[in-house]
């Protein structure tokens, strides 16, 4: 058996540098979406709700990903900030579990990422009314074909109501799984997202 992840974790480098390494190490090992991450959120009657969100890179100094903004999931975060994330990637048996503050894009970011999806992801964040009751799915491909028709042979602006968020890090643990259950847990948390990270390790 090799070693653990872990064995090279170093609590001294920055969190992000150790997400990016990890982040590297999933890719080579899992072949589709290594990028899926859990996002929890809270709505209006406190309930929770998660649901997976691809991340889209790191984005002044937080996690991105993109959504339609009159989803639930945007509603609760504009509601209440506070969300939580996770990766999980059984192929190295590492988690990382994230707890921060959501923050909408700049516009001028959401515009440059929506260009560059593929035409037909663009043409359904035109098409699909996030979160709202259809009928069937034969209602969602007549409004495709009705946005198929609008913007022939002519590019697809990115929606008024869509646009990415990112999730700025109060609490970062990253889980590395062990034999007999000894997992690794190592901790970065700071007081709001400007203050300086403070490390300690968990039991597991």
């Amino acid at each position: 058996m090799g070693e653990p992840m872990s064995a090279s974790f170093d609590f001294k480098i920055d969190p992000f540098e150790n997400f990016l390494h990890l982040f590297d190490e999933a890719k080579k090992q899992i072949p589709k979406d290594p990028n899926a991450m859990s996002l929890a959120t809270v709505g209006q009657d406190g309930a929770p709700s998660v649901r997976i969100v691809l991340f889209k890179g790191l984005v002044r100094g937080g996690f991105s990903f993109y959504t339609n903004y009159e989803s639930q999931k945007s509603k609760e975060m504009l509601l209440n900030n506070r969300v939580g994330l996770l990766f999980y990637w059984p192929a190295i048996d590492v988690q990382v579990r994230i707890q921060g503050i959501t923050e909408k894009l700049k516009r001028a970011e959401s515009e440059e990422y929506f260009q560059s999806r593929p035409r037909i992801s663009q043409l359904g964040a035109w098409a699909s009314a996030q979160s709202q009751t259809i009928s069937g799915p034969e209602e969602l491909q007549k409004k495709m074909t009705a946005m198929e028709t609008k913007y022939l042979n002519q590019p697809v602006p990115c929606p008024p109501n869509w646009g990415g968020f990112h999730v700025l890090p109060v609490g970062i643990e990253f889980w590395f799984g062990r034999e007999g259950r000894l997992h690794d847990r190592y901790v970065y948390e700071r007081t709001d997202i400007q203050a300086p990270w403070t490390t300690r390790m968990k039991s597991p």
